[in-house]
């Protein structure tokens, strides 16, 4: 590669705050390989905890079998989450802050304890305080939200805003394996979805989430956020639209575009 990874997350960072569309990394450096895209990425939240943000957890991305086998990879990608992208049930996100974004139902976890990877579905299961209905806005910086996989990553697959409704269920109660979600636009049913098209069940995300951070020397926390993947496609979040998530036993969650 001719550019480093400091002018890399450069170009990344810049696009994010300026809300400016860029060009696919990978177009200039063909090179940028998955690990070096994650060293950018990493690059990218160094920069946001400096100016103040605060780490809250982690998402995953690719978490359909289907996409996986779609993009050529055998396990999930991840990114950050911090204080600055999280809202609550029934905010408002302004959507003038963002480029194109696109909303998705996910299934969220927060974390009972500290998890280091690698670990099984079951084991993570038992780090976990329980299952949260969430929304997750994904927002590319690149040109028309076309990119390749290096390139999501760097951008840290698409991360922007997200919405955690406000009950906390036990996952032991649940059959998170086999759960009913809908994504609701203006009343109107836009996407349905089990919770099986996460890699059959979340908390096997879970564990690909703690399994990978280890390989990078990194683990989850107690009280951080995880977003296990969306179920559905997501759809285009404009001005003026209510978008409402209903996960089966576990609730409901909304947000507004302002």
């Amino acid at each position: 590669m001719t550019s480093t990874i400091s002018d890399l997350a450069t170009i990344v960072d810049n696009a994010a705050s300026q809300r400016v569309e860029v060009e696919m990394l990978t177009t200039g450096e063909p090179d940028l390989t998955i690990a070096l895209a994650y060293d950018v990425q990493a690059e990218v939240i160094r920069r946001r905890v400096n100016r103040g943000e605060k780490i809250v957890g982690m998402k995953m991305g690719l978490t359909s079998k289907a996409k996986m086998e779609q993009v050529g990879v055998r396990e999930p990608i991840f990114g950050w989450l911090t204080d600055a992208m999280l809202a609550s049930d029934g905010d408002t996100i302004v959507i003038a802050d963002l480029i194109h974004p696109k909303i998705e139902p996910e299934i969220a976890f927060i974390m009972k304890r500290d998890l280091s990877g690698p670990v099984t579905a079951a084991q993570a299961g038992l780090a976990v305080e329980g299952a949260v209905a969430a929304l997750e806005i994904i927002d590319s910086r690149f040109r028309d939200f076309k990119f390749t996989l290096p390139d999501v990553i760097a951008d840290n697959t698409s991360a922007s805003r997200f919405v955690l409704g406000t009950r906390v269920v036990p996952v032991d109660r649940l059959d998170l394996g086999n759960l009913g979600i809908v994504l609701e636009v203006n009343g109107v049913v836009r996407e349905c979805a089990s919770s099986a098209a996460v890699l059959d069940n979340p908390l096997r995300s879970l564990a690909f989430l703690a399994t990978m951070l280890s390989r990078r020397g990194e683990s989850l926390r107690a009280g951080q956020i995880v977003l296990s993947g969306g179920a559905t496609a997501a759809v285009a979040f404009d001005a003026g639209q209510v978008v409402r998530a209903s996960i089966e036993e576990i609730g409901t969650v909304e947000v507004w575009g302002g």
